[in-house]
């Protein structure tokens, strides 16, 4: 079968081709500049811990080496600590803060040692057409080419050829947040944690600003703009960084400016993900970014969401119902990030007025924006699918535990029925299922003895039938979670459905629901990605 065409070299087109080759996928990525990214320090990404491991479990080594996970979080007003919080392991797992181009550098070096991904550079998208098995996509650059591919992934940005070429409109608000960037090396007062002050005591460098720590002392500072404003002059600039890090070390420090810009945050939500063959994904589907929220985060989401379902339809056939299950995922959780943001802003960002006086209104709005920068709540907590229309029927042998249907599991260390010892999250990705036995007291047996004893035979025969692969793997515990529940869980690593107990049936029908049912007609399959020069 023709490879999947991959329109973007951008963040979320490079972790959709690595998310790919991890299903046993091939994929072009379509490049349209060169293959490298200028270094811009103020240019950098906010990844929650789930994105972050998924990256890295994709190869990329920067996310580990050149990444800041932060040690805790402070938020002031104006000379008051409101809130500190610490980070801890997997009850609050610490956000990863890396430079776009360290990020991208790791991504491109992952997909080099992949063999399933070939980026053409030079590659410029100017047409497309589909048919019943496959799309064509033209390019325009030193050679105009056509290329072959079973499906096509728009994940070049913000003003997407590819969701022009579909016809999708893209509405939404524009310049929803303006923020003046530097980035600096220099000493603060709270080594390793992000800060955000609203109403500094020194009003000249605006109503508020963040510092969020990278490797090497070096920090990102934003500072709020008004949407609609004139340009911030590099003098002008400079002197916010000198009249906020004099306010913060009580005197002038030292620092060594690196980059500065200015960023403006727009919220759109295209109104269709999927055409036929053809779909979005990142700033080509979504633009939001104000009060904390991470376009790319969200992006990279989006990726891990797409893979596993064209991963199924690559190798086996699928459903209209699995391929629109990602639009009916996705959209949905972006659109409801975007609306708690949305009704967010005119309660931080209004004019005050009486609420301003109001018991608790500081701490209430400081609660709003340490969620969305934290990955907390509806502005930034890792989406659930509860209502997904991959979701089963509700069956008696059904079970709660601690995590909720269609929401991430938790990362348990988890055995294989070879003796394997690893983590729940590392099994994911594989293009197959999880079946989760949770059996206390194996982790001192001997395998020979609880692979071939009680439930484990029945449930090994039942998961070798199931309508779609899927490995077996056991827990000593999961929270919530009694002895003898079986957990079934997606390739991207959101619960299906908790059993108690082995219930071939309903194993089998819960299997057959996540991968939208029997796949349609079989489709015609080549051995490569056909590309012709005109």
């Amino acid at each position: 079968m023709d490879p999947v065409i991959v329109v973007g070299a951008g963040p979320v087109g490079l972790v959709l081709s690595l998310a790919l080759a991890a299903h046993g996928v091939p994929s072009v990525v379509l490049d349209e500049g060169e293959d490298k990214d200028e270094p811009r320090p103020a240019r950098t990404v906010v990844l929650r811990a789930d994105t972050a491991a998924l990256a890295e479990r994709l190869g990329c080594a920067t996310i580990r080496d050149e990444g800041a996970r932060w040690a805790g979080w402070r938020s002031l007003r104006r000379k008051q600590e409101l809130r500190r919080v610490a980070f801890h392991g997997e009850d609050l797992p610490a956000p990863v803060h890396i430079p776009q181009h360290a990020l991208l550098r790791g991504l491109r070096d992952a997909v080099d040692a992949t063999g399933l991904v070939r980026v053409a550079g030079h590659s410029r998208l100017d047409a497309l057409e589909q048919d019943g098995s496959g799309v064509t996509a033209h390019t325009r650059g030193p050679e105009a080419t056509w290329w072959r591919g079973s499906f096509l992934v728009g994940c070049d940005g913000a003003r997407s050829t590819v969701r022009k070429l579909l016809g999708i409109r893209f509405p939404g608000r524009t310049a929803v947040e303006r923020h003046a960037v530097a980035a600096l090396r220099t000493e603060l007062p709270w080594p390793g944690e992000g800060v955000l002050h609203r109403l500094p005591p020194w009003r000249a460098v605006g109503d508020e600003v963040t510092a969020r720590p990278l490797p090497d002392g070096v920090w990102r500072l934003d500072w709020l703009l008004p949407a609609r404003g004139e340009l911030v002059t590099p003098d002008a600039l400079v002197s916010r960084v000198r009249d906020t890090l004099a306010g913060w070390c009580d005197g002038p420090p030292q620092y060594d400016l690196l980059d500065t810009g200015v960023h403006t945050l727009h919220h759109r939500l295209a109104r269709r993900w999927r055409v036929d063959r053809a779909f979005l994904a990142g700033d080509a589907a979504h633009l939001l970014g104000a009060v904390g929220t991470q376009g790319v985060d969200e992006g990279v989401r989006d990726a891990d969401n797409l893979a596993w379902k064209l991963a199924q339809a690559w190798h086996h056939g699928a459903s209209d119902t699995l391929l629109d299950s990602y639009q009916a995922e996705r959209r949905t959780a972006v659109a409801a990030r975007l609306r708690a943001a949305d009704q967010s802003l005119p309660i931080l960002r209004g004019s005050g007025g009486l609420r301003t006086y109001l018991p608790g209104a500081a701490r209430g709005h400081d609660t709003l924006l340490t969620d969305g920068h934290l990955g907390l709540g509806a502005l930034g907590a890792p989406p659930a699918y509860p209502h997904s229309p991959l979701a089963p029927r509700h069956a008696e042998s059904h079970t709660a535990v601690g995590t909720p249907v269609g929401a991430p599991v938790a990362d348990v260390a988890v055995t294989t029925p070879d003796g394997t010892t690893a983590r729940l999250r590392d099994r994911l990705g594989r293009a197959r299922l999880l079946v989760v036995l949770i059996a206390p007291g194996t982790g001192v047996w001997d395998r020979r003895h609880w692979v071939t004893a009680g439930v484990m035979p029945r449930l090994a025969s039942t998961v070798s039938e199931l309508p779609t692969r899927a490995e077996l793997l056991v827990a000593e515990s999961y929270p919530g979670a009694s002895a003898h529940t079986v957990l079934l869980v997606r390739p991207d690593g959101h619960l299906v459905a908790a059993f108690g107990g082995v219930r071939p049936a309903e194993l089998h029908a819960a299997a057959d629901a996540v991968r939208g049912g029997a796949p349609g007609a079989s489709e015609a399959r080549s051995e490569h990605a056909t590309a012709r020069s005109d």
